[in-house]
């Protein structure tokens, strides 16, 4: 039976309100109620994070921006004073990208590919498959490993390798930006052992070279999703979930066989929150056992179905992050949003964003996609965004080993260190007007009153500011007042009547 167009799109759009109603904010002038409620939990925090690919090859070697993503100091960054973010997440990105020709074969390279998109990958050379002889090449992608070294030199505990695309001599046409069709799955079937030993030696060479031992390696980066072509602007490889599972347990073999049977998989990134469940769903028994971890990226945004992926996930008993998020809104407002969301619906346990400098689809700066803004061609910063002020509230108070609680309101994450007896609470008003939240704590006990504060007006002057004069705690009620369009921070000295341990 055929549905009527008219129908078709009715429901669709009647799908879609329901979804955005879910996390609307109340009319503008209204006031909201919260009620923290330690008795539900969402898991224990385990970080924030960002992927380094082409930022770090084109700022590797930068203190400054070492300081500023992965410790909470104060740090100079082109003249402007920044709080430190504390990233204890780094995604390390093994190259895909190498000039050397062998058996009369050479990278195709993409017409719309920018350098500081290609990354240089170890091993150059097909015919050798011993990592320690002349066919890997251990000295190239320096500035990123820079980079990811002095993260773990600055207390970054959780290190995840991953992959856009396999070694280009592994794909299909011998081009790390995608096949002929971006639908075309790009990795030969031939070469799935060695993507997979590949891999495998990475993580190998890091731990015994490098002093990093990763946390999670994660073969497939928006594997499913329809824009990995061969005249793509990155690099990327379209592997459909049957492929994947094809994978998966040559990979959890090279990893055994380098020694590292006690490191998970990841997987496996899919670009909506759709896209990882209808992967995930179409997993075996098998490949799900392969997988500790169920990775994804938010850029789904408001349309994504993050409730049926966390049921499917924890059903399994599986870790959830959303290890990518990026949007070129350098206010910071689509950030919170989405942030927002995934704490309401997705509940993942850490969250990452993609290129916390960048320069946007050329490379030359002006796009908002980066918390700081630069030109990645002249490895040159230009400018820091307000979305970087934005990401601060979270990143920098909701930190590893704190308990997520129901706050009762999608605008706000609620968030319990037990040892230290702190409550932190982040709110976001989207509003164009101000608003009030009323926080119900009365879950708590030993409120003394103090109230810790920052305050980030996402269209007007605050950036961070410290100091709160617009909050009161009367008993166990907190009443607090949002400018138009910002993010608050509030922190109390509190004590959970169920103490939740971490």
């Amino acid at each position: 039976m055929k549905t009527p167009a008219l129908l078709i799109f009715s429901l669709a759009l009647l799908t879609l309100t329901a979804r955005a109603d879910e996390t609307a904010q109340p009319n503008p002038g209204t006031e909201t109620r919260a009620v923290i409620n330690p008795d539900v939990t969402w898991g224990v925090w385990e970080g924030w994070g960002a992927s380094l690919a082409w930022w770090g090859k084109a700022f590797g070697n930068r203190e400054d921006l070492a300081d500023v993503f992965f410790t909470t100091r104060t740090t100079d960054v082109n003249g402007e004073r920044l709080p430190g973010l504390g990233f204890n997440i780094v995604r390390y990105n093994a190259g895909a990208c190498a000039w050397r020709e062998f058996d009369g074969r050479r990278m195709i390279v993409s017409t719309d590919i920018l350098p500081y998109r290609q990354i240089e990958g170890f091993w150059i050379d097909a015919r050798n498959t011993d990592p320690k002889s002349a066919g890997w090449d251990w000295s190239v992608d320096a500035n990123q490993r820079a980079m990811l070294l002095m993260a773990r030199d600055r207390g970054a505990d959780r290190f995840e390798l991953f992959s856009n695309s396999p070694m280009w001599w592994m794909c299909r046409n011998d081009n790390p930006s995608g096949g002929a069709k971006a639908t075309d799955d790009n990795l030969d079937p031939a070469h799935y052992a060695n993507f997979a030993h590949y891999l495998a030696a990475i993580a190998r060479h890091a731990e015994q070279d490098w002093g990093i031992s990763f946390t999670t390696v994660s073969p497939f980066n928006e594997p499913t999703s329809k824009w990995w072509h061969a005249n793509g602007k990155q690099e990327g490889c379209h592997v459909s979930a049957p492929e994947q599972i094809k994978v998966l347990p040559l990979l959890r073999a090279a990893l055994d066989a380098q020694g590292l049977a006690g490191l998970p998989i990841a997987a496996s990134d899919e670009s909506f929150y759709d896209e990882a469940v209808a992967t995930w769903k179409a997993y075996t028994p098998e490949a799900k056992a392969l997988v500790t971890q169920v990775n994804v990226h938010g850029y789904q945004g408001a349309k994504g179905n993050r409730d049926a992926l966390h049921r499917i996930v924890r059903a399994d008993g599986k870790r959830l992050w959303n290890s990518e998020h990026g949007d070129k809104d350098p206010a910071g407002l689509e950030l919170a949003q989405n942030l927002h969301r995934d704490f309401a619906r997705l509940h993942p346990t850490a969250w990452c964003y993609w290129q916390p400098v960048d320069g946007g689809r050329y490379g030359k700066g002006g796009s908002g996609w980066g918390l700081i803004d630069a030109d990645m061609n002249e490895g040159r910063i230009l400018k820091t965004n307000t979305k970087f002020f934005v990401l601060a509230h979270y990143a920098r108070h909701i930190r590893p080993g704190m308990i997520i609680l129901d706050s009762g309101d999608p605008h706000t994450v609620a968030a319990y260190d037990a040892a230290a007896r702190r409550l932190v609470l982040v709110s976001l008003n989207e509003n164009t007007t101000g608003h009030t939240v009323r926080y119900d704590l009365g879950a708590f006990t030993a409120l003394d009153g103090r109230i810790d504060g920052w305050l980030t007006e996402i269209t007007g002057d605050s950036r961070y500011k410290s100091g709160v004069t617009n909050a009161g705690l009367k008993g166990s009620i907190l009443t607090v007042r949002f400018p138009a369009r910002s993010v608050q921070t509030l922190e109390l000295r509190a004590t959970s009547r169920n103490a939740p341990k971490s």
